[in-house]
């Protein structure tokens, strides 16, 4: 339960060997480059990545348009097939080779942004012409040419359309004027196309405005309505067309994804390359470098570094006590699914005892322990597990998370037989007490058996609290800050449980009240002996008084653990109603044993809706405090903390993972 240790490495080399030491160093994936620090002897490296970023941007931005194109036009056309995913692995010896896909790439760039150039223009116009489309719509059935609605030296002619809900009141005032002539050369659902003429003299364009008319756009043409809808059809397919092949070329491009991937990959390590010299120094011909390499890597980055140029020195060295280097996690499969748990309030530093073994232990048993049923339990370690099978490839959060639920699934079954609980039904004579019905007398007051249960976990988790701050103190080679302010407070937590068993009255053994408040009275009193050891003489006597006081914020942590008892208790209750409804409980018969066929029915509804309501609730709040109960109470007794993990040169691929091989020898 420790982290690799850490070796700083010191390097210094010539400059043109910069590039290919800093290959070799990334095909390890165990060096982590830190900032070099100033020696009065060298000036920082500065590089110029502006173009290289420029490029970089460039080659993703179209990587994702090109990508999105494929399966839009998939999705359109029905094609089942998709795109290489992100993750899929290839050689070390395919990646090193990925610069000589620059030319490729380019040109598969360029084609992309001039498809897509070519796409936003025709997109462009094809929505001008659908507007105009649509104005023209009303002209399909005019055969006549529209250049006949023209003035001339006594006549004024308009064209345009009028709603139809104003048509007929205009009429009655335009033929008023006996130099005015309506003709209505077609309508449709909404307004009349109007071809209007009057002499100059009798001219009010007042009252065709009052009466909404609007002068069509294509007055004055000397085509017919007709030929006018028919070209703007014809201009409208053909840039239906035109997109269409620009959407059917770059789904033709489709192949060349897989190497813009390992591409844009490689340039990304490059860009990486390049930025990292922020963090590098140099002479006149030297380079120097600084990194952490986990002290089992060594061997590796040496023979790494031997195999590239003779012309360098290289030296490997303890960390200064003032530095903290990257933390590397040492746990096994099962354990570390749960560090995404750890990281998420703050990753452990370096130098500090790494709790995930315990905290997955308590975890997955205080997530079993708010499940506590069979059947939920069966259904998350199969749900967890099948996701977990289905992303046995990837490292990322989903399948880490489906694993934690799995595994807590598994305690969920334990605690389920103890309780005798298969959704909600009782199937067996349970040995634990009834979270609903039961309660335990305690000094004369009746207090629910689970919740006394609750705490006597959150005791014991405090307990671990306590071991792990003295494992702590110990490993730092302070053995008795470990004693006085781990173990004996781990020992005043096993007074306390003790103790509450004994005064537990259907427990029938008030020995224990008088052993367990023995031993917490007798830690309690070193503790405050102890807790100004390191103070001078008024401190000595105001960090005792202070480490009596701390029994309130220990009963408060105690009493948190009551969201187990809150938690499980109401999954528990939802569950034995819908058992209740579907099944029966002893004096009614449920839905699913009334032999009506539309009550069977209904109880099928209600149990698998409200099942699966219930456990995707309860879920939800346990995974939350569960977490605020690892976060809070176990590690505020001794965690620290505020590290960074550690990150190899080149390892953060987004689109690739290179593979393992035998003569990769790769830190995991």
């Amino acid at each position: 339960m420790a982290t690799a240790k850490m070796k700083k490495l010191n390097l210094a080399a010539m400059a043109y060997d910069r590039d290919a030491i800093l290959n070799a160093l990334q095909k390890t994936g165990a060096t982590e480059v830190k900032l070099k620090a100033e020696d009065g002897i060298s000036a920082p490296l500065v590089v110029d990545c502006a173009d290289l970023r420029g490029y970089y941007s460039r080659a993703e931005a179209a990587l994702e348009l090109l990508t999105a194109d494929v399966l839009n036009y998939e999705a359109d056309k029905k094609i089942k097939e998709g795109v290489v995913k992100d993750g899929f692995e290839i050689s070390y010896t395919e990646f090193a080779a990925a610069p000589e896909l620059k030319d490729k790439a380019d040109k598969v760039c360029e084609r992309v942004e001039a498809l897509h150039a070519e796409k936003a223009k025709n997109a462009v116009a094809l929505s001008k012409v659908k507007k105009t489309l649509a104005a023209a719509e009303i002209l399909k059935s005019v055969e006549i040419p529209l250049d006949e609605f023209c003035d001339t030296l006594n006549v004024r002619a308009r064209l345009g359309t009028m709603p139809l809900a104003a048509l007929d009141d205009f009429k009655p005032r335009a033929f008023e004027n006996p130099l005015w002539e309506v003709c209505e050369l077609a309508k449709n659902e909404e307004c009349a196309l109007l071809g209007i003429v009057f002499h100059r003299t009798a001219a009010d364009d007042g009252l065709l405005q009052e009466f909404g008319f609007v002068q069509s756009p294509f007055s004055g043409d000397s085509r017919t309505g007709v030929k006018i809808y028919e070209d703007l059809l014809a201009e409208e397919g053909a840039l239906v067309s035109e997109l269409n092949a620009a959407d059917e070329a770059l789904y033709g491009l489709k192949p060349e994804i897989r190497d813009l991937k390992i591409y844009c990959d490689r340039l990304a390590f490059e860009l990486e390359k390049a930025e990292l010299a922020e963090k590098m120094r140099a002479t006149e011909v030297t380079f120097l470098l600084e990194a952490y390499v986990p002290e089992e890597a060594e061997g590796v980055v040496k023979d790494a570094l031997d195999g590239v140029t003779g012309a360098t020195y290289y030296e490997f060295c303890e960390p200064a006590d003032n530095e903290m280097p990257p933390t590397l996690y040492k746990n096994n499969k099962v354990v570390s699914n749960f560090e995404t748990i750890t990281n998420m309030y703050s990753p452990v530093n370096s130098r500090e005892f790494d709790p995930n073994a315990i905290m997955a232990f308590f975890y997955s048993l205080f997530l079993g322990f708010i499940m506590a049923d069979i059947g939920y339990g069966i259904m998350m370690a199969l749900c967890g597990g099948l996701i977990y099978y289905l992303k046995r490839k990837d490292d990322g959060g989903l399948k880490r998370m489906a694993a934690v639920f799995g595994i807590g699934g598994i305690f969920a079954i334990l605690w389920g037989v103890l309780f005798g609980s298969l959704f909600g039904i009782e199937i067996i004579t349970p040995l634990m007490p009834n979270a609903k019905d039961d309660s335990w007398s305690v000094m004369g007051i009746n207090v629910p058996a689970v919740l006394i249960i609750a705490m006597e976990l959150g005791i014991v988790h405090l307990m671990a609290g306590y071991i792990c701050k003295a494992i702590q103190h110990m490993r730092r080679g302070h053995f008795w800050d470990g004693m006085f302010d781990g173990f004996v407070w781990a020992a005043f937590s096993i007074g306390v449980g003790v103790a509450i068993a004994g005064f537990i009255e259907q427990a029938n053994m008030p020995i224990l009240s008088y052993i367990g408040g023995g031993i917490a009275g007798v830690s309690l009193l070193v503790a405050m002996l102890t807790a100004g050891r390191h103070e001078k003489v008024l401190g000595k006597f105001t960090k005792g008084f202070g480490a009596a006081y701390g029994i309130i914020n220990y009963v408060s942590d105690v009493l948190s653990y009551a969201r187990l008892y809150g938690l499980m208790l109401s999954g528990a209750v939802i569950a034995q109603i819908i058992a209740k409804y579907t099944i029966g409980d002893g004096t009614t018969v449920g839905f699913l044993l009334s032999g009506n066929p539309l009550l069977i029915i209904l109880g099928v509804l209600i149990f698998v809706i409200g099942h699966v309501f219930n456990i995707a609730i309860g879920l939800l709040g346990a995974y939350i405090h569960d977490a605020r109960l690892q976060y809070v109470e176990f590690f505020g007794k001794f965690y620290e903390g505020e590290g960074e993990l550690f990150a190899p040169l080149g390892s953060n691929h987004k689109h690739i993972k290179l593979q393992s091989s035998a003569d990769i020898k790769r830190i995991k």
